[in-house]
């Protein structure tokens, strides 16, 4: 698992797949964390290879790609959920901006918590894929 998204941007890019439903590479490089855009193709262009997003065109944009997460990309859910709350535990003091997860509603049961958040990003595929 770890030489597939070991790395700071896989997960990056798939807990802003997950949380925030981002799918082009436009979405991703507008994040805080600024990747880079050779760094972005690669990673998106590693975790495609290594099945966990597909690239597809957008329906009304045909010069676009759009990214999603497959099943195997969605069952990384509980691991986006674990690290997104012991990084408010542990790393809030450094960084006030962080995400809140009492926004997100991260203060409820956890397996709920990655049960809604798995739901909500199937259903974003849905209603992209039409």
């Amino acid at each position: 698992m770890l030489d597939i998204v070991g790395d700071k941007w896989s997960l990056l890019l798939v807990r802003d797949m997950l949380v925030q439903g981002k799918k082009t590479f436009k979405d991703f490089s507008i994040s805080p964390e600024k990747i880079a855009p050779g760094i972005l193709s690669a990673r998106l262009k590693w975790l495609e290879e290594n099945g966990l997003i597909t690239k597809h065109k957008l329906p009304d944009n045909q010069k676009e790609n759009i990214y999603l997460l497959t099943e195997k990309g969605i069952e990384l859910a509980p691991v986006i959920t674990e690290i997104i709350l012991w990084s408010d535990k542990n790393l809030r003091e450094q960084n006030s901006e962080m995400f809140s997860i009492a926004e997100a509603g991260f203060h409820q049961d956890k397996s709920k918590v990655t049960a809604g958040i798995q739901n909500n990003y199937r259903k974003i595929v849905r209603e992209t894929l039409g």
